[in-house]
C-alpha cells in the first residue's frame, strides 16, 4: 500500500462554554469549559488528513498546545515516513515519548502525555482512514503478532510479556466474527453520566433520568462528594426514578482522604452502588487498594483511571488491587497504543475494563476502543460497559450514535476524531466567532 507525505501539522484550542450550565461538574470541577487541544496531520493528498485531540477543562489548553508543537519539533527531527511510523509504531511511539531533552518534562505524565495522546490519535485517525477501516476494525484485523508491535514494552514485563500477549490475542481470534456480528445487531452496552452532574437541580435529575430509561439506558452513574446527607438524598432520587434494578455507579472525583472515603460510602451503600469512582488521590495506590479492602464487604468496589498517567501506574493499581474497574482515557494515556497495552494487563488479572469517557471527543473514542475490546482482548462481558455523556457530539463529523443504551458500531473510516469545520471555526479559543460574542457580552473574559 502507497502511503502519502506528511506536508505539515495544524494544532488548535478548541473549547465550548459548558460551564454555563452545569454540564460536567462534580466536586472537584465545579465550573468546567470542555476543551481539547486539537492535532491535524495533513498530507499531500489534500482528501487525506489524520485529526487528533486530547481533552481539557478550558484554562490551560493552550500550554498542551504548546507541549504538542514541541512534540512536533522531535516528530519533524526524526522525519519518518507513514510507512515507517505504521510499520514500527511501538519504535516510534517511544522516541516521541523518551526524547532526551523533552522527556524531563514528563516522562510520560502530565500536560507532555496529555500533549502525546493527542499526537498518536491524530496518527491512528489517518492510518485508518488510509485503509479505509474504522479505528476498531483496523484493530480487530491486525494479526496478534502485528497488534503487540504497536505497544512499547518497556516497564510492563513484570506483569504481561509480548509472547503472553501474542497468546492472549490468539487465543480470542475464535470469538472475533460472532461477536462483530453482536457489534452490527445490537452495538455495545453503556452507563450514562449526564444525568447525574453535581450542579443539576433535583428536578432537572429527575427529568434526564425519565428521558434516558425511555431510550433505553438501564446503567446510571452519580456525582458524590457535595456531603454525605446530600450525596444520599441525590441517590436516593435516582434510585426512586431507575429502580432497584438497574445499575447505579457513584463518582467523588478524587476530592476524600482515604479513611473519609471509606466511611462516606459506608453511609451510601444502602442505594447499593456499584462502584466508588475516584476516591482519593489519582496516584494514590495504596490508598485505592486500602479502600477497595475495607469496602468489599459492603459489595462496593473501586473504579479509577482516567487520570492515572500510564501504563506503569495502571500496571500497580491492577497487581495491588486498587481497581475493580479499570477505566482507560482515549487521551490520557499516550493513544491507542498505550491504551492497548492497559487492556490486555486488565484481561491477565480479569479485571473488567470500563473505560472513561464524556468530555470532548472521549466517547467518540472509545466507542472503537471497546469494540475492539469486545472483538478481540475479553473473554467475559460481565460488568463491562463504557460511560456516555450526551454532550458535544454534534460538533463531530462521524459522532457516536446510541441506541437502546448500546454504542452503534461505527463504519466510517477513521478514528471518529474529526471535527466539523464549523465548530473549528466557532469555537477556536479565543479568535472563534462564538468565543468573540461571549467575550463581548462580557459572559467570559480572554484567558490571554
Amino acid at each position: 500500500m502507497a502511503f502519502p507525505k506528511v506536508t505539515g501539522f495544524t494544532v488548535k484550542d478548541i473549547r465550548f462554554p459548558t460551564s454555563l450550565e452545569a454540564h460536567g461538574s462534580d466536586a472537584m470541577h465545579t465550573d468546567p469549559d470542555y476543551s481539547c487541544a486539537y492535532v491535524i496531520i495533513h498530507t499531500e493528498d489534500l482528501k487525506l488528513s489524520g485529526h487528533g485531540l486530547t481533552f481539557t477543562c478550558g484554562n490551560g489548553t493552550n500550554i498542551v498546545v504548546a507541549a504538542i508543537n514541541g512534540l512536533l519539533r522531535v516528530v519533524k527531527h526524526l522525519d519518518w515516513s507513514l510507512q515507517q511510523i505504521f510499520g514500527e509504531f511501538g519504535d516510534f511511539w517511544r522516541k516521541i515519548t523518551s526524547d532526551s531533552q523533552m522527556r524531563w518534562l514528563g516522562p510520560e505524565k502530565g500536560v507532555m502525555h496529555l500533549a502525546t495522546g493527542a499526537l498518536i490519535n491524530a496518527y491512528w485517525d489517518l492510518w485508518a482512514k488510509i485503509e479505509g477501516k474504522p479505528l476498531w476494525q483496523l484493530l480487530a484485523d491486525m494479526s496478534p503478532e502485528k497488534l503487540v508491535s504497536t505497544i512499547d514494552w518497556r516497564y510492563m514485563s513484570d506483569m504481561l510479556t509480548k509472547e503472553e500477549a501474542i497468546e492472549m490475542l490468539k487465543e480470542r481470534q475464535s470469538l472475533k466474527e460472532r461477536r462483530i456480528e453482536d457489534l452490527k445487531t445490537k452495538g455495545y452496552p453503556v452507563y450514562i453520566t449526564s444525568a447525574g452532574w453535581l450542579g443539576y437541580s433535583d428536578d432537572k435529575i429527575r427529568e434526564l433520568c425519565q428521558g434516558a430509561l425511555s431510550k433505553g439506558f438501564t446503567r446510571f452513574k452519580v456525582k458524590v462528594g457535595k456531603s454525605v446527607s446530600e450525596d444520599l438524598r441525590r441517590c436516593k432520587i435516582i434510585r426512586e426514578e431507575i429502580g432497584d434494578d438497574r445499575l447505579l455507579m457513584t463518582d467523588c472525583n478524587q476530592v476524600w482522604e482515604v479513611q473519609e472515603a471509606v466511611e462516606w460510602m459506608k453511609q451510601l451503600a444502602e442505594v447499593k452502588p456499584l462502584w466508588i469512582e475516584e476516591p482519593t488521590s489519582p496516584d494514590d495506590i495504596l490508598g485505592h487498594a486500602y479502600i477497595a479492602e475495607q469496602l468489599k464487604p459492603y459489595g462496593i468496589g473501586v473504579a479509577t483511571g482516567e487520570m492515572c498517567q500510564n501504563r506503569v501506574m495502571f500496571k500497580q493499581f491492577l497487581k495491588a488491587g486498587g481497581m475493580q474497574f479499570c477505566q482507560i482515557d482515549s487521551c490520557r494515556l499516550g493513544g491507542v497504543n498505550e491504551n492497548i497495552a492497559v487492556m490486555l494487563m486488565a484481561e491477565k488479572l480479569n479485571i473488567p475494563v470500563c473505560p472513561h469517557a464524556g468530555g470532548v471527543g472521549l466517547c467518540e473514542m472509545v466507542m472503537h476502543l471497546s469494540m475492539f475490546y469486545y472483538c478481540s482482548i475479553t473473554k467475559s462481558m460481565d460488568n463491562r460497559f463504557t460511560e456516555f455523556a450526551d454532550h458535544l457530539h454534534e460538533h463531530f463529523v462521524d459522532p457516536v450514535v446510541v441506541k437502546d443504551g448500546h454504542y452503534q458500531l461505527p463504519t466510517v473510516p477513521g478514528y471518529s476524531t474529526e471535527m466539523t469545520e464549523k465548530a473549528l471555526k466557532n469555537w477556536e479559543y479565543p479568535c472563534g466567532h462564538e468565543w468573540q460574542k461571549l467575550f463581548a457580552a462580557g459572559t467570559f473574559k480572554p484567558e490571554y
